[in-house]
């Protein structure tokens, strides 16, 4: 498994992170499979959200789960995130709400703190100052070691900073060989031919970097907002031929090659797997061990419907 470093955060943890949505509908024995085939795997990293399942049940399944995997808690990360109020039809990031989510997090997930909270989607309300209290009330509390964001365009992150005391350290957004308006506009800037040009999430990708921000790719199988997978999809003929032959040379799966897609960009992202099948996992972990060459990087994201302007 590659290994990376978060600037100002958890050092030494996996390029490709367990992400648990999907976990409430497994047995606690079938979840504990999943974490110790993850952990097997050289996946450290497991991400939560508040938002997983109903009344937060993924939380739950994991923490019934986790005891019965053999795993120190110590040797993980356990990041969740908070600020999507569905019941409410919602989002919110008011103190209060911020320091009940992480409470309930806790106690569901049965443990004292968490490695990292991200503020999940802009709360369109959102007051900087009462973020960087809640922040603050948590980091002082040793409940969140660290913070970071989710789906937040330079800009506000920039607003948040004025305010909070603490580094953030990851942006988790969307990104996919399919999904790849995070770096798409650069190439096609100025261009009015095609909607590639249009500048989406205000140069997020280049202000992490600029700021040692760690992205966080979430749906890297996926395409549209929840479309469902490329691999294998008869609507993306081009991309799975690509796919297939680079994984037939290096003996892997389509899956890992796409994954290995998003691990090649040098801004160090970890790219967010959601499957619950332990087949899959293994299968798709070994994209860590591939490296494309510049050639095979620019050949799927050419598969994948853009062109060289």
């Amino acid at each position: 498994m590659k290994m990376i470093n978060i600037a100002n955060g958890p050092q030494n943890v996996s390029a490709i992170v367990q992400e648990c949505m999907r976990m409430p509908a497994l047995s606690k024995e079938d979840a504990a499979k999943v974490i110790r085939t993850a952990f097997d795997c050289g996946i450290n990293f497991f991400d939560h959200a508040t938002c997983y399942g109903e009344n937060g049940e993924a939380e739950t399944r994991f923490c019934e789960a986790f005891p019965l995997s053999g795993i120190k808690r110590e040797d993980i990360i356990i990041q969740s995130k908070c600020g999507l109020c569905f019941d409410r039809n919602e989002f919110d990031w008011t103190k209060e709400n911020i320091l009940s989510s992480v409470d309930d997090s806790l106690r569901r997930l049965g443990i004292d703190y968490l490695d990292t909270l991200l503020l999940h989607r802009p709360d369109l309300l959102f007051d900087p100052e009462e973020v960087a209290e809640a922040f603050s009330a948590l980091e002082q509390a040793g409940k969140v070691h660290f913070f970071g964001v989710s789906n937040l365009m330079p800009m506000q992150i920039e607003l948040l900073k004025k305010y909070v005391k603490q580094p953030l350290i990851i942006n988790q957004v969307q990104f996919s060989l399919e999904q790849s308006q995070l770096i798409d506009q650069s190439l096609y800037m100025n261009n009015k031919t095609t909607e590639l040009s249009v500048n989406r999430d205000g140069s997020a990708l280049d202000y992490c970097r600029l700021n040692d921000m760690t992205v966080q790719a979430w749906s890297p199988l996926q395409f549209g907002m929840f479309g469902g997978t490329f691999i294998d999809n008869p609507k993306f003929p081009e991309l799975n031929k690509a796919l297939e032959e680079i994984a037939e040379r290096e003996g892997v799966t389509k899956a890992a090659v796409a994954i290995a897609w998003i691990l090649r960009h040098p801004a160090r992202m970890q790219a967010i797997i959601g499957t619950m099948n332990p087949a899959h996992i293994k299968d798709i972990c070994v994209a860590a061990d591939v490296t494309l060459s510049h050639h095979d990087w620019y050949a799927l994201y050419l598969a994948s419907g853009k062109f060289l302007p």
